[in-house]
């Protein structure tokens, strides 16, 4: 780990591939330590059992920001924008930061994993030139072997955290990546779609509340999806060719929704960059990823698809 932790330059997004709690302390813990004696800002975002174990190897007293990545990146399109930009965005300008992220964990589901492949790609987007480290841990004993393949194309380095050994990905491409995972959605259920134009954007929206209530979603989470499906909506209204499709149903303990359009989503950020204090208007799919608990697009010439799911 010591050409990762002393790595200089701009950005720095490492793989760490452990294989058991020996190695994972290993490999996170001297990467912490050495921002902490450096005086940087230094977070940590892992699942629920291993920040138990990082906190009482390196203790809770520390200055680290520790985060369930369990809660905090549920959806993986949070991540970006309420998490690493939040935590790196609240330093001074030009200070190295250091992260420790860890969003693809076992028990991700296989409809939550493309959207964690993306998430993972669009780090190298959203960092690119700054001096930020983000370093993230990959159990490759309990994950699919799948996911190690596509570290190897999201991250530009990986380490092997029981050997140490640190080399360049000869598969780095994220863009190529992302644009395999933007995949067509698996078909909706036979549910029928709701039309909407500018004109009947309270009503849909009224339908979709009124819909998810009656499949058992409750409030507050009920007023976090009526927000959601007027900001899809309204953007299908003034982006997506002015009109557009509303699904909902309920799916594996979840009530999902779906917003069909004709627009065209080129921005590989779209969603997930935090806008500016002078911005007006712009943050509709930015609001979904922080309010939903999953959220999957599927974009191209012929139209967008948002998926988004929220959790009884």
């Amino acid at each position: 780990m010591n050409a990762v932790a002393e790595t200089v330059g701009p950005f720095v997004h490492p793989a760490l591939f452990y294989r058991d709690e020996r190695e994972y302390l290993a490999g996170v813990v001297p990467f912490v330590r050495k921002a902490l004696a450096a005086g940087e800002p230094v977070a940590v975002a892992v699942p629920t059992e291993n920040l138990r174990l990082l906190k009482a190897e390196i203790g809770a007293g520390e200055a680290v920001r520790f985060l369930d990545m369990r809660e905090a990146g549920r959806n993986p399109g949070r991540i970006i924008p309420g998490v690493l930009r939040a935590f790196a965005d609240a330093q001074p300008p030009g200070t190295r930061v250091r992260i420790v992220g860890e969003p693809i964990w076992a028990g991700r589901t296989a409809t939550e994993y493309p959207a964690c492949v993306q998430h993972e790609a669009l780090i190298n987007a959203a960092f690119q030139g700054r001096p930020v480290t983000i370093l993230c841990p990959y159990d490759t004993r309990r994950l699919d072997p799948q996911a190690v393949a596509d570290a190897y194309a999201t991250h530009p380095v990986v380490v092997d955290a029981g050997s140490g050994r640190e080399e360049e990905s000869g598969r780095y491409d994220f863009e190529a990546v992302y644009a395999r995972y933007n995949a067509p959605l698996p078909p909706a259920p036979d549910v029928p779609a709701h039309a909407f134009v500018s004109d009947v954007l309270g009503e849909i929206r009224h339908f979709a509340t009124e819909a998810a209530a009656r499949l058992g979603l409750v409030r507050p989470r009920l007023d976090d999806l009526a927000l959601a499906v007027a900001e899809l909506t309204t953007n299908s209204v003034v982006h997506g060719g002015g009109s557009g499709l509303l699904r909902v149903w309920a799916e594996d303990g979840h009530v999902v929704c779906e917003v069909r359009d004709r627009g065209h989503l080129t921005d590989l950020l779209a969603g997930r960059r935090p806008p500016s204090r002078d911005q007006h208007g712009g943050r509709g799919l930015l609001i979904v990823n922080l309010v939903a608990d999953l959220v999957r697009v599927h974009t191209g010439p012929e139209g967008s698809t948002v998926r988004f799911w929220f959790a009884l």
